[in-house]
């Protein structure tokens, strides 16, 4: 019986897992998140994820899940803000803009690797600047790639539209990884 392990921190991912239906165990990956100069941008979240799941020590049986998102402007990676002005410069560069959200996942067993990505087109109306100020004071969007969470009240009141999966811009594209882990590790749902 193969037991899934969540490389994870992120609480939206852990969210994902549960309402897809699968029983697993959250382990934090620690590693620092650095892609090196040679990586294309638009395949940073996928090198991110699969460098994670091999950061993981695994034991018998376990499938190993990791992923990473990341947000592309213009293709300029926009990480993690490092503060709150930088949050604010990222919301203010996104408004009345279109830019990609791509998740990399990485899913391991001990005889079975894959690795994929996803992308989503997500396009931000006119975000004033009060309304920037109010979110990243209220949510303190620190920990999200694109300094935004789409599930919350930015994404709620700015976003015009997306192209793909909204999923995946919370953080897991959850049909691509439903599948993989039925069909190609064979877990199934409780």
């Amino acid at each position: 019986m193969s037991k899934l392990i969540l490389a994870s921190g992120s609480p939206r991912r852990k969210e994902i897992l549960i309402s897809m239906g699968f029983d697993f165990t959250v382990r934090k990956a620690n590693f620092k998140e650095e892609v090196p100069g040679y990586i294309p941008v638009v395949e940073s979240a996928e090198y991110l994820a699969k460098y994670k799941n091999e950061s993981i020590k695994r034991e018998p049986g376990e499938i190993i899940l990791t992923a990473d998102t990341v947000v592309l402007l213009n293709d300029r990676l926009l990480g993690k803000p490092a503060d709150a002005l930088d949050a604010k410069t990222m919301l203010l560069n996104l408004s009345n803009a279109t830019h990609q959200v791509i998740t990399g996942v990485c899913i391991s067993s001990s005889t079975n690797k894959i690795t994929f990505s996803s992308m989503t087109e997500v396009t931000f109306g006119h975000l004033t600047k009060a309304e920037i100020e109010y979110y990243v004071e209220k949510y303190k969007p620190l920990d999200k790639a694109g300094a935004y969470g789409i599930q919350e009240w930015v994404g709620q009141i700015g976003i015009e539209s997306i192209k793909g999966s909204y999923y995946n811009v919370v953080g897991l594209p959850a049909h691509e990884v439903y599948r993989a882990l039925t069909q190609v590790f064979g877990l199934e749902v409780k």
